[in-house]
């Protein structure tokens, strides 16, 4: 698997925005097949930072309706990337 195809997008909300403030963790969706060790090098060569650590989860896809329909969203992957001591955090989730 690349490195590039490993992080799908950081994950920004209210939650894991106090998680990134108060423990330097990072929260990602990931491809599904990827495993800790592909995430860990992926965040380490496309953000520059020393990784700690790397829990995944795995979110299953609700039940939507539309009217009479239904459908169900698909399942993803995240990812919690606690960074070392002393690594700073990217750019572009300095204001976020």
């Amino acid at each position: 698997m690349k490195v590039t195809d490993v992080l799908r997008r950081p994950v920004i909300t209210e939650k894991t925005t106090a998680i990134r403030e108060e423990s330097r963790t990072l929260v990602f969706e990931v491809a599904q097949a990827a495993n800790k060790i592909d995430i860990k090098r992926a965040v380490e060569t496309l953000l520059g930072s020393k990784v700690e650590s790397v829990r995944t989860a795995v979110a299953h896809g609700k039940v939507k309706r539309q009217g009479r329909y239904a459908g169900r969203r698909p399942d993803w992957k995240k990812a919690y990337v606690k960074l070392r001591d002393g690594e700073k955090l990217p750019e572009f989730l300095q204001g976020a």
